[in-house]
C-alpha cells in the first residue's frame, strides 16, 4: 500500500465499504428495473425510490452528528440485508407492495452513504484520494458485471435474497478488519456544518454548478444515445486513470479536461449523428469523461472541500444531482423524442458552456505543494532511469 499512502488495513477496510456498497446499489437499480419493467407505474416506482434516496441521504446527514459513525455504518449495512430481502418476502408484487419494497430500499441506499463517504474522505490523504478512489471506482464498476447476472437469468425472488447476502456479506467482512474511526469526536465536540454554509461557500458552488450540468447532459445524452458495454467499461477504466491524474496535476485540471472531452464528443457526433464512426468515437470519449469526472466529483472533491469529521452533508448536496437528474429519462423521455437530433447539440454546446464557466474562478482544492513535488518524484525517476539506462550502456560498452 505505500503508493497510495495509506495502511493496508484501511484500505481494505474503506475498500469493503465502498465496493460493496456501490455494486449493492448497481443490483438494487438492476432488481428494481427486473421487477417493475415496462409497467405503467414504473415512473412513480422510480420516483418513489429516487426520492426515499435523496430524502433519507439528508436525514443520515443530520444523524451522523448524533450517532457514533462506526455504529450507524453497521446499523445502515444491516438495514441494507434487511430492505434487499423485502421483495422476496412479500405475497405478491402488486403496486402497493413494490412500491412499499421500492421505499425501504431507498432509504436503506440513502441513510449511510454520505457517512460512508465521509468515512472514506477521512481515511484517505488528500494527495491520495485520487488514486484509492480510482481503485474503488474501477473495481465496484467492474465487480458488478458477474454479481449482475442472477437478476438477468433468475427471478425476483432469488434476486432478491442474492442481493441481501451480498449486503450481509459487506457487513461482515467490513467487521471483520475491525475497522476503526481515528476522526470520530465526542458528541459535544463534534458540531456538523449547516447546509446554510456549505452553500455559502463559493469553492463549493463553483465546483457543484459544472457537476450538475455534467449529470443533466450526460443523462440527456444517454436518452439519445443509450448506454452501451463499451461506454461503461471504458468509464470504469477512465475512472482509475482520472484518480491517480487528480493526484498528480490536480483536481480542476482533470475536471476541465473532463468537459474538454464532453465538447469534443458533442462537436464530432454533431457532423453526422447518423454515421457510425462519430457515434463510436462519442461514445468513447464521453465514456471517458464521465469515468474522470464522477470519481472527482464524488469521492474526491467534497471531501478536500470539507473539514474531517464534517463532511457528511457536503456528500449529500454533492451526489443529490446524480439520483435527481436519473428521473430526467423516466419523467421527460416524451418531450425529450420530440427535440430534434441537431437541437440536442446545441442544448448540450449551452449548458457545456455554462458549466465550464464556474470552473474559471474554481480553485485547486490539491495544496500547490503536492503537486509540486510530485512532479519532482517524476523528474527524479525519470532521471534515475536515464541514469540506470546510460551506465548501463556504458558498461556494455
Amino acid at each position: 500500500m505505500k503508493p497510495t499512502g495509506i495502511s493496508r488495513r484501511d484500505f481494505f477496510t474503506v475498500f469493503i465499504l465502498l465496493f460493496n456498497a456501490l455494486t449493492w446499489l448497481y443490483m438494487t437499480v438492476l432488481m428494481i428495473d427486473s421487477i417493475i419493467g415496462n409497467l405503467d407505474i414504473a415512473s412513480t416506482i422510480w420516483t418513489i425510490f429516487y426520492a426515499s434516496v435523496v430524502s433519507s441521504s439528508i436525514v443520515g446527514s443530520i444523524l451522523s452528528s448524533k450517532i457514533e459513525r462506526l455504529n450507524f455504518l453497521y446499523f445502515w449495512m444491516a438495514l441494507g440485508a434487511v430492505a434487499s430481502f423485502s421483495p422476496a418476502i412479500a405475497n405478491d408484487l402488486s403496486i402497493v407492495n413494490t412500491s412499499i419494497s421500492c421505499l425501504l430500499l431507498g432509504v436503506s441506499v440513502g441513510l449511510g452513504m454520505p457517512s460512508a463517504l465521509s468515512y472514506f474522505a477521512d481515511l484517505t490523504q488528500i494527495e491520495n484520494r485520487g488514486r484509492i478512489g480510482g481503485i474503488i471506482f474501477l473495481t465496484a464498476n467492474l465487480g458488478v458485471f458477474p454479481l449482475a447476472l442472477p437478476f438477468m437469468l433468475l427471478n425476483s425472488t432469488i434476486s432478491s435474497l442474492t442481493l441481501a447476502i451480498w449486503r450481509g456479506l459487506g457487513l461482515v467482512f467490513f467487521l471483520s478488519f475491525k475497522p476503526k474511526d481515528k476522526h470520530e469526536k465526542k458528541l459535544g465536540k463534534r458540531k456538523q456544518a449547516s447546509f446554510t454554509d456549505i452553500f455559502q461557500d463559493k469553492s463549493f458552488i463553483l465546483y457543484l454548478i459544472p457537476w450538475i450540468m455534467f449529470t443533466f447532459i450526460d443523462r440527456l445524452g444517454g436518452e439519445f444515445f443509450g448506454r452501451q458495454l463499451e461506454e461503461a467499461l471504458i468509464g470504469s477504466i477512465s475512472a482509475l486513470f482520472g484518480g491517480f491524474l487528480a493526484d498528480s496535476i490536480g483536481r480542476k485540471r482533470v475536471v476541465v479536461y473532463g468537459f474538454i472531452l464532453l465538447g469534443i464528443a458533442y462537436g464530432i457526433v454533431g457532423i453526422a449523428p447518423t454515421m457510425l464512426l462519430p457515434r463510436y468515437l462519442y461514445l468513447t470519449l464521453d465514456g471517458f469523461a464521465a469515468g474522470i469526472l464522477s470519481v472527482t466529483c464524488l469521492l474526491i472533491l467534497w471531501g478536500d472541500l470539507s473539514q474531517s469529521g464534517r463532511r457528511e452533508k457536503y456528500y449529500v448536496i454533492g451526489s443529490i444531482p446524480l439520483f435527481l437528474t436519473s428521473l430526467v429519462p423516466i419523467h421527460l423521455s416524451p418531450y425529450i423524442a420530440l427535440i430534434p437530433l441537431n437541437a440536442t447539440f446545441s442544448i448540450a454546446s449551452f449548458f457545456l458552456f455554462l458549466a465550464v464557466l464556474p470552473l474559471i474562478y474554481a480553485p485547486e482544492t490539491l495544496p500547490e505543494k503536492k503537486i509540486r513535488l510530485r512532479q519532482l518524484q517524476s523528474y527524479a525517476e525519470k532521471a534515475r532511469k536515464l541514469s540506470e539506462k546510460h551506465l548501463k550502456s556504458s558498461t556494455l560498452n
